[in-house]
């Protein structure tokens, strides 16, 4: 039998049939899904075959094989920095929700996280939430934000799920497709699925007005169906965004705005860094490409992923400041 895996919890999944019901499912044995050194070796949104077993009073059933992914996206394991976690799999739009101050989202970790989709071939949708909470200086850091990333090519929202601004039009984006919902934790992911779907009742919560930093509400990814033919997958919280290992070289191909210059670099292995007559950097000097998004590259180059999470934000901001002026 074949079935979606909705649910994924550690040691159990929830499984859809394709006739619709829902069955908790076990693994068999230990699956080595070749290439991948993952701490889950099945995801939310993976097609499997499973079996029933009728040992009990309920039913439940092993999972023998998962089919071919058409792409996933992960990010490194918190306690085991040369593994990877996978968030989900078979995704056709990513929304990355951010907040400029009610929890802070940096240049850095949108950039990150663009990095890692473009380099599983996954289209993201930037969605800058809780415009309803913005003064006029925020309002201002947030329209900077976007223009940057609509200079570049991605799409961009901007939504409330309290006075249900840009609800509409995201709903639009999402029908027919499975959609991952992601950002760090506070910045409304499940209130905005709430907002578009009101029976689901998602749990939420409030931000930590010490830290600033969002509450986890969501521990494990959940795939949910919609009554506006959508499915999505509401994802926990992510504090970092350590990317999973890329060779130097192939760095620069997923900023969209560098591959393009690429060719008219005087060396084809240029780095956009020492070299000389550099298209990238002739560029950043002209104030074609912004600095936020060379200074993300530039820490990635370097490897940075485990110091970045502390210091970026003020060093973002100050970048952002100084563009402007």
């Amino acid at each position: 039998m074949t079935g979606l895996v909705y649910k994924s919890t550690g040691s159990w999944y929830t499984v859809k049939s394709e006739q619709g019901d829902f069955i908790e499912c076990r693994m068999k044995g230990k699956f080595r899904i070749k290439g991948i050194k993952s701490t889950n070796p099945i995801a939310v949104g993976d097609i499997v075959d499973y079996e029933l077993e009728e040992s009990s009073d309920t039913v439940t059933g092993t999972i023998h094989n998962i089919h071919e992914r058409k792409n996933y996206i992960v990010r490194k394991s918190v306690n085991l920095s040369h593994q990877m976690h996978i968030i989900a799999s078979n995704i056709d739009r990513v929304f990355l929700l951010v907040t400029i101050n009610n929890p802070p989202t940096t240049f850095n970790f949108i950039d990150r996280f663009l990095v890692t989709a473009e380099a599983y071939g996954i289209e993201t949708i930037l969605v800058f939430n809780k415009i309803d909470t913005f003064d006029e200086a925020t309002l201002d850091e947030q329209l900077y934000m976007q223009h940057v990333y609509q200079e570049i090519g991605y799409k961009c929202l901007r939504v409330s799920s309290t006075e249900m601004k840009g609800i509409e039009k995201l709903k639009e984006m999402m029908i027919g497709k499975v959609s991952m919902f992601s950002g760090h934790s506070g910045v409304g992911k499940s209130t905005l699925v709430n907002a578009m779907e009101p029976s689901l009742h998602l749990k939420t919560k409030t931000i930590s007005e010490a830290s600033k930093q969002g509450q986890h509400t969501t521990t494990f990814a959940e795939m949910y169906d919609l009554s506006f033919d959508a499915r999505i997958i509401d994802t926990p919280g992510i504090k970092g965004f350590g990317v999973v290992d890329m060779e130097p070289a192939e760095i620069s191909g997923y900023f969209p705005e560098f591959f393009k210059l690429k060719e008219q670099c005087k060396f084809n292995n240029c780095l956009h860094k020492d070299e000389p007559k550099c298209a990238v950097k002739e560029a950043l000097e002209k104030d074609e490409i912004a600095w936020s998004r060379y200074n993300s590259y530039l820490k990635l180059l370097e490897g940075d992923d485990e110091n970045y999470r502390t210091d970026i934000h003020n060093e973002d901001r100050a970048i952002s400041d100084e563009n402007r002026k």
